[in-house]
């Protein structure tokens, strides 16, 4: 099966879903524009073959599909179609016409405090809706967020999580994206309904125009959730105080999705549309594909040349302990300990060699084409997530080397 763009050696078909172009394009795989026979047009992602043979990432895929199908409604983008045992895995959705949240701003720039609210208590009743399921999204931001006439959906359940369940992430996405990970997220700890509370808090911040923990390295970003208090300060006074307890750093102080939409939406509140606006001049379509209404696909699989800048700092792999942290993406390694980080390019790396040195212990070295090597320690908390991390880490690096 061929994963062109633009036309070019696209799939004629997708589990009978007539192919028309390509959305965007990941680590985890193609979205493409479809249509089923009947002409309803759907969002179909396509994981790579060279993942679909692991059948470590199959069960992932297929717990991405129960997971999407599970919460349903006009809170996401429905599931209408899957097919996880399929040579290459493919997933359909209902096509959403309309901008994400964050291409909406970088169109029309900041929301004033009246759509902040509105916005507040659409994102509220979807996560309610969702953790009602028995899910965690783990990844909610504005590039996960479509602002379609009839209200916000949310997408992208790749990473989503059952609360039962001991562990259910997305190759591709270690378990989030920094500035919108909660910090019992961002240090490796159990997560629950309250990270994505704190994302949702995070998202409210982009959508007034900021951001809540400022711009830098992925490292940076999650330190700063972790350690130091959130910038507010271009949040509307009066949303203030409950933007501020979303990002309380401890779970347990901060609001349940039900309490927000009494905070958000007091009274019973209506919600005014958000008319969709034509995505920003970086991101027109070409004029053959004028008739079709913009979409954003789902987390990893933004449209070609455009980086939302609310995603640049996606990672793809990421192992991190109390003092040193291991970054695989697809400009290369990072690596932190005591003594500093420093940051290699493909183009430099030879090989990267990685092993259990202990039970709760991930070894890695990095050995550049000039001979010189840099290793370094990462400490699991637990000895099920270094399982994790050896068992993601030779996807990650055969699909980037």
């Amino acid at each position: 099966m061929g994963y062109g763009a633009d036309g070019v050696g696209l799939p004629e078909s997708v589990g009978g879903y007539a192919v028309e172009r390509q959305l965007g394009a990941g680590g985890m795989g193609v979205v493409y524009l479809a249509r089923s026979r009947g002409g309803r047009a759907v969002a179909v992602k396509v994981a790579r073959s060279e993942l679909a043979t692991d059948p470590h990432f199959r069960e992932r895929f297929r717990a991405e599909v129960e997971a999407a199908r599970s919460v349903g409604g006009f809170h996401t983008a429905p599931v209408v179609d899957a097919d996880p045992a399929a040579a290459a895995p493919w997933l359909a959705t209902a096509y959403i016409p309309g901008p994400t949240l964050g291409a909406l701003i970088e169109a029309e720039g900041p929301m004033g405090e009246a759509a902040v609210r509105q916005l507040g208590a659409a994102l509220a009743e979807a996560l309610a809706a969702i953790h009602g399921c028995g899910l965690v999204h783990r990844d909610l931001k504005p590039g996960n967020i479509i602002m379609a006439s009839d209200g916000p959906r949310v997408l992208d359940f790749g990473i989503a999580r059952a609360l039962e369940s001991t562990r259910l992430t997305a190759t591709g996405v270690a378990f989030g994206t920094p500035g919108f990970l909660a910090p019992e997220q961002a240090q490796g700890l159990e997560v629950g309904g309250a990270a994505d509370v704190f994302a949702l808090g995070a998202v409210l911040v982009a959508a007034a125009g900021g951001a809540a923990f400022g711009a830098g390295t992925p490292m940076g970003l999650m330190y700063r959730s972790v350690h130091e208090a959130p910038d507010l300060g271009v949040v509307p006074d009066g949303l203030r105080p409950v933007v501020a307890s979303c990002l309380a750093k401890e779970p347990g102080e901060r609001p349940t999705p039900e309490a927000l939409l009494d905070l958000f939406a007091p009274g019973g509140a209506t919600y005014s549309p958000t008319v969709a606006v034509p995505p920003p001049p970086s991101y027109a379509p070409a004029a053959a594909d004028a008739a079709v209404p913009f979409h954003q696909a789902p987390t990893g699989f933004g449209p070609p040349n455009y980086v939302e800048p609310s995603t640049r700092a996606d990672v793809d792999f990421m192992a991190v302990s109390a003092d040193s942290f291991l970054l695989v993406d697809a400009a290369g390694v990072e690596l932190g300990s005591p003594l500093g980080e420093v940051r290699f390019t493909w183009a430099d790396i030879s090989t990267v060699e990685y092993a259990a040195t202990s039970p709760k212990h991930l070894g890695v070295t990095v050995r550049l084409r000039n001979g010189a090597a840099y290793p370094c320690v990462i400490a699991a908390r637990r000895r099920a997530r270094l399982r994790e991390w050896l068992e993601d880490l030779p996807l990650i690096l055969e699909y980037f080397r």
